[in-house]
């Protein structure tokens, strides 16, 4: 998918920051997340993995509705989730969109409580997720995208187990896992939620 089929304002703040043309891994992974496929998204670092989630979700979007989000997107910790925020700032300049970071160094009752007002894209660690939705702090029957940023983080600690419970409480969805190697763990996935996903690693 070139940038110029993209919606005007992406299309616009892309061309502003100087990127003219996709990048090689993300010519070949952001048609096919377009189509709706699920997808393990596998390259190396600066392959252009962030920017291709950033810009796949707000094309998908466009703009803000209603108030369950729409798009919820795993990252390892506090400093994942406030980058990756910021990028979506920047990238949706134009748009109505609302972006929220939930991560375990915050109140837990103020997120619920800015969560229940509204926000198209939450971004959260896995146990903090876990957390407000075990609170009833979220909505998750109006998810379009379930992403997954650097999914090499899954492998430590208990992680890989507190995503896989995600699928268990959200119905028809995208899945979208962003990797620098295809872990054997992820075999699980395919053998459930994830069953009909391609596998698209970078061309070497």
């Amino acid at each position: 998918m070139p940038f110029k089929k993209l919606i005007p304002t992406l299309k616009d703040t892309i061309e502003h920051k100087g990127f003219h043309e996709p990048l090689a891994f993300q010519k070949q992974i952001l048609s096919k997340i377009k189509s709706g496929a699920s997808l393990f998204a596998i390259a190396p670092k600066n392959s252009g993995k962030t920017t291709s989630i950033v810009i796949s979700v707000i094309q998908r979007l466009k703009s803000a509705f209603e108030d369950a989000p729409r798009v919820l997107i795993f990252v390892k910790d506090k400093q994942a989730a406030l980058e990756l925020e910021q990028a979506f700032n920047v990238f949706k300049k134009g748009t109505d969109l609302r972006v929220y970071a939930a991560y375990e160094e915050h109140d837990i009752d103020i997120q619920r409580e800015e969560i229940y007002l509204g926000t198209d894209i939450v971004i959260a660690t896995p146990k903090r997720l876990n957390r407000i939705f075990f609170l009833n702090g979220i909505n998750l029957n109006k998810l379009q995208m379930c992403i997954v940023e650097d999914a090499e983080f899954l492998i430590k600690g208990s992680h890989f187990a507190e995503v896989t419970r995600t699928p268990e409480s959200i119905g028809k969805c995208q899945y979208l896992i962003f990797s620098t190697a295809f872990d054997k763990r992820f075999e699980r996935w395919q053998e459930s939620f994830m069953y009909n996903a391609q596998i698209v690693k970078a061309k070497s």
